[in-house]
């Protein structure tokens, strides 16, 4: 296990592990007042959050299923990273993925952080990368399941 440590001035609880077993942790909207998304629209909500996270580590941004499923409301880079040298709050970029117009309210759960290790590559550049697989240059749908 990996200490994490939190700086929390949004005005409410901090992230934590809901279950046993939980890989994600609920982070809130640090907002006064409601803000509101029309369709396709996007906005960085802050968090209140800052975090001491170790070298090797970085904190994932990670959308939450039930944000997603009732209101179409996704992280919209994917997954967002917080590297450990980031010493600045988290924000969580929404972005509004359904035809209606949605709202977050102050302290609303959306989105979840996960600790996770980070490896480091040492990169060499080669002249060629050798075909050494029956796949070759086989992309999307090569595999027949596309």
């Amino acid at each position: 296990m990996v200490s994490i440590f939190l700086e929390n001035k949004s005005g409410f609880e901090a992230p934590k592990y809901a279950h046993p077993g939980d890989s994600g942790m609920d982070v809130r909207a640090a907002i006064k007042e409601p803000i509101t998304l029309g369709p396709l629209e996007r906005h960085i909500f802050p968090t209140g959050i800052k975090a001491l996270i170790p070298d090797g580590y970085e904190i994932q941004v990670r959308s939450r299923s039930g944000m997603v499923a009732k209101k179409a409301l996704a992280v919209a880079n994917g997954i967002g990273t917080i590297d450990a040298s980031f010493r600045g709050e988290i924000g969580v970029i929404l972005i509004n993925l359904s035809n209606e117009t949605q709202t977050v309210e102050p302290g609303e759960r959306i989105a979840q952080l996960v600790v996770a290790a980070v490896e480091k590559a040492e990169i060499t550049e080669i002249e060629k990368v050798p075909d050494t697989t029956n796949r070759g240059e086989g992309a999307y749908g090569s595999s027949g399941r596309f």
